[in-house]
């Protein structure tokens, strides 16, 4: 029994890590899908093709890949271009740029169904009273979309601490890192890996209740 709640202490000292990327990389991804979001939206036919390549791509590939090109091959092809030495210093620089990156693919797809659903009759309501098409988004549609999807950006939260285990393959001390680490040096590899599993579980059900308790304030708000 010791075996296993060391195992869950030494997992538990990369929770710092894992939750720093996830929320650096949520808020980050969050402004890039906005930005994707709205360019999926736009008249522009350009706009819109670069929007829609760029989510298919990201959405078409596993993040590992996407993780080891941006570890392994950017380095490699910095070298190759320019004749310099390249490596990503601090190295939790490429959890936020892959998990970011990564995240608003997804997260593209959330806010351009929130902005979707809000009533049509919004925009006309905003258009009588004066407003642009750019002052309606901003201060009409944005902000009721943002409270339908904030459950969806919640649950999307959850699933990317879970996802950021992929960082370990780049050497990234998070808490599947700290796991792998101590199976390695104690060979104690299924308390090790059971210790990351019971860290993760708790992490993602904490949030989980607190995503769901901030659905049922909406939800109160709403009827209120």
């Amino acid at each position: 029994m010791d075996q296993y709640i060391h195992g869950i202490a030494v997992a538990a000292r990369g929770v710092p890590v894992t939750l720093i990327i996830s929320l650096v990389a949520v808020l980050g991804g969050l402004v890039l899908a906005l930005l994707v979001a709205l360019a999926k939206r736009s008249k522009f036919k350009i706009l819109r093709g670069i929007a829609t390549v760029y989510v298919d791509i990201l959405r078409g590939t596993p993040l590992l890949v996407q993780v080891l090109i941006l570890g392994y091959g950017v380095p490699q092809l910095v070298r190759a271009i320019t004749g310099m030495q390249f490596n990503w210093e601090p190295l939790i620089l490429v959890g936020f740029i892959a998990c970011g990156v990564n995240s608003s693919a997804y997260m593209a797809e959330i806010i351009r169904s929130g902005l979707q659903a809000v009533d049509i009759g919004q925009t006309e309501a905003a258009r009588s009273l004066g407003l642009n098409s750019r002052q309606t988004m901003r201060y009409v549609i944005v902000p009721q979309a943002f409270k339908i999807i904030v459950p969806a950006l919640g649950n999307e939260f959850v699933t990317l601490i879970k996802e950021t285990s992929i960082l370990s393959m780049v050497g990234i001390v998070e808490v599947t890192r700290r796991g792998t680490l101590w199976a390695s040096q104690s060979f104690q590899s299924f308390p090790a890996y059971i210790g990351v599993a019971v860290v993760y579980l708790i992490m993602t059900l904490t949030l989980s209740r607190l995503v769901s308790y901030m659905e049922r304030r909406m939800a109160q708000s709403d009827r209120s």
